[in-house]
């Protein structure tokens, strides 16, 4: 098959480094096609007789069989870890099952390990690290013939150093052997140009004990920690905003490419179906839900990506290395708020179809990490002006009901007198708790009304270097 010329870049660099060295770093960015880079620098080194067998340990089941898939493809053999194959597609979770048989192959044969978004491992020579860490640090380290650790985001929340990585000692920023970043990859055309709209309002009043105060964003609202990022996203006029604005652009995408889909992805279980059932009520949208508790989400998720079909939502499900190319907008509302978890999900929008001249969009609300996430990847192209005038960027909306193009319930302010519920969020010290429209506030509650008119700050494109 024909690769890439990063993938041809990397493989070629990696061969040459092999002859002295044991343990390579791929960093490229999401959606660049590593695994189609691993499984050829693989079949590469079987050719030249340099391995035996090789082995692929990935972060989840669904990342695990699509390597499993690609190795056989590309390597014309099988790739389950039966009678006559070649090697195996494991989770790092599967790693914490096998036993000391399975390791001492190491000890018998040429073993080529691949690492998909090694950034799950953790541990050095100092640092104890993580179950999966110390597994590969014990057991692989110092007894595979070749490593080749791959991230498209090459950092951890918890700042621990992941496993076979090296750290310059002048700013302590990971080595690397190769490296391919978005913006090279957007210049290929190899990804597509994200453009991330964040959404604010410009009037919340929140109520305790009949006082009120009012804030004119979101970034101010939590700043002051007024309330939880996590009631917000359980904020009907909040939810039917920010859904409505991305249905409305996957349906204008769709008018061009009738198989663009969108991604939303959730926070809870209760949260997805909260999303579903608003989707279908608002917006006469169906959408299919998968998460952990879902059977067959796996399957599920394989049906989606070769369906029509326009929505799909997710709870930890769809994330780092699934490979869904026609997901083109994703609407971020999860609680998860990490740079490292904000730049996976850009990744599922990313990847090119033939359409490839469409824009990726991302959707979330303007709160003050996310937004900071944001302008960070917008600084790291200065020669761009890539955030819009004040005029331009700025979409206003306030709807008189719920029934308009956006779906966004004004919420007048209820009587002091009376105290009668119209907001949708409620404060407890334990957090949320839903209540119905004719029930009292109990005096130990937050009433939290959205007003003011919407916003969209529309990042419009970025590059950076993962």
């Amino acid at each position: 098959m024909q690769l890439r010329q990063w993938q041809s870049e990397c493989i070629s660099k990696a061969s040459k480094y092999y002859r002295n060295n044991r343990h390579f770093l791929c960093l490229a960015t999401p959606a660049a096609g590593k695994t189609i880079m691993s499984a050829s620098l693989a079949k590469k080194l079987l050719a030249e007789d340099k391995i035996d067998l090789i082995i692929c340990f990935s972060p989840s089941v669904t990342t695990s069989e699509n390597a499993r898939v690609v190795f056989e493809r590309i390597l014309g053999s099988k790739f389950d870890g039966m009678l006559a194959s070649i090697g195996c597609s494991l989770t790092y979770q599967a790693m914490l099952n096998l036993d000391n048989t399975f390791w001492k192959i190491f000890n018998s044969h040429r073993v080529f390990v691949v690492f998909d978004e090694i950034h799950h491992c953790s541990g050095g020579d100092f640092v104890k690290g993580n179950a999966w860490g110390r597994l590969i640090l014990n057991n692989i380290k110092n007894h595979a013939k070749y490593t080749l650790a791959m991230s498209g985001t090459p950092w951890r929340s918890d700042s621990m150093p992941i496993a076979l990585s090296e750290y310059t000692k002048s700013n302590g920023k990971i080595s690397t052997h190769y490296q391919y970043g978005l913006a090279r990859a957007i210049e290929d055309k190899v990804c597509r140009v994200p453009q991330i709209t964040l959404i604010d309002n410009d009037k919340i009043v929140v109520t305790r004990q009949s006082v009120q105060n009012s804030y004119k964003s979101f970034n101010e609202l939590f700043n002051q920690k007024v309330i939880s990022y996590s009631e917000l996203l359980h904020n009907q006029n909040a939810l039917k905003y920010i859904l409505g604005s991305s249905i409305n652009k996957l349906s204008s995408i769709r008018t061009n490419n009738s198989r663009a889909a969108g991604l939303i992805v959730a926070t809870s279980v209760a949260h997805a179906l909260l999303i579903q059932r608003l989707m279908t009520k608002e917006f006469g949208e169906t959408a299919e839900i998968v998460s952990y508790k879902t059977e067959n989400s796996a399957q599920k998720i394989d049906r989606f990506r070769d369906s029509n079909d326009p929505w799909i939502i997710s709870i930890g499900m769809i994330s780092e290395g699934t490979d869904i190319p026609r997901l083109q907008v994703c609407c971020h509302l999860s609680r998860i708020k990490t740079e490292l978890y904000f730049r996976q999900i850009i990744g599922r929008i990313l990847r090119v179809t033939s359409h490839d001249s469409e824009r990726a969009w991302l959707y979330t609300f303007a709160e003050p990490s996310l937004t900071n996430f944001a302008q960070r990847l917008n600084q790291d192209i200065p020669h761009y002006s890539v955030i819009m005038d004040e005029d331009s960027d700025v979409d206003k909306s306030k709807p008189d009901k719920p029934t308009d193009a956006v779906g966004v319930n004004k919420g007048t302010a209820a009587s002091e007198k009376t105290k009668n519920i119209t907001a949708d969020v409620l404060l407890t010290p334990d957090g949320y708790k839903a209540h119905s429209t004719k029930e009292k506030i109990p005096s130990d509650l937050v009433r939290c009304d959205i007003l003011g008119y919407f916003r969209q700050q529309v990042i419009q494109a970025f590059q950076s270097p993962f």
